[in-house]
């Protein structure tokens, strides 16, 4: 890992939906936050067209980037980290963003050697319209069962920070949280 470790507190997480919003997003993330590229719709070339493009933006603006991919293919595309799901291959050589949604999802990623955890979804979410969510009582009582940084994940908005820090979660993500006109769900706190 690059000399800019710690790991982020503020992730941007791509999407097919952000379209060309997603280069103003980019733009607006503060510096030292984290991207992590997902786009698993496209095409492998077409993939890492958009990967490039968006490495040249966070390396100019000090961005961590994480892949989500193999641990072969993040290392070869160059990125800081992987980003996967507990039950594919944990990377031995960068960190690894863990997806978690339960107890058990989050005792797998601390076995397999996870450096953070994104676990979602706190809020109804776009993405997922009508899933069911954590919520914070639920999501408060996860946080407290790791030693791992915990990042929220799910309808999650920066306003929402002040809360999640004083609950205990290390930082936030989003993938409407940075696009102005997304129609983001609005959650009451």
């Amino acid at each position: 890992m690059p000399a800019r470790y710690p790991l982020p507190r503020t992730w941007l997480v791509t999407d097919e939906r952000q379209g060309d919003r997603l280069w103003g997003a980019l733009r607006r993330l503060p510096k030292g936050s984290g991207v992590i590229v997902r786009h698993y719709r496209l095409n492998e070339p077409e993939r890492r067209k958009l990967f490039e493009r968006i490495c040249g933006i966070a390396r100019s603006r000090k961005l961590i980037l994480f892949l989500s991919a193999s641990p072969e293919k993040a290392r070869r595309w160059r990125a800081d980290g992987v980003y996967s799901g507990v039950d594919s291959d944990a990377p031995k050589a960068m960190p690894w963003a863990a997806a978690v949604h339960d107890l058990a999802e989050i005792r797998r990623a601390e076995r397999g050697g996870a450096a953070i955890l994104l676990l979602s979804p706190l809020f109804p979410t776009r993405s997922h319209p009508g899933g069911a969510t954590l919520g914070l009582p639920r999501f408060r009582q996860l946080i407290g069962a790791t030693r791992l940084p915990v990042v929220a994940l799910g309808g999650v908005q920066m306003r929402h920070e002040p809360l999640l820090r004083k609950i205990g979660a290390y930082g936030w993500a989003g993938i409407d949280a940075f696009i102005p006109d997304s129609n983001a769900t609005t959650i009451r706190t």
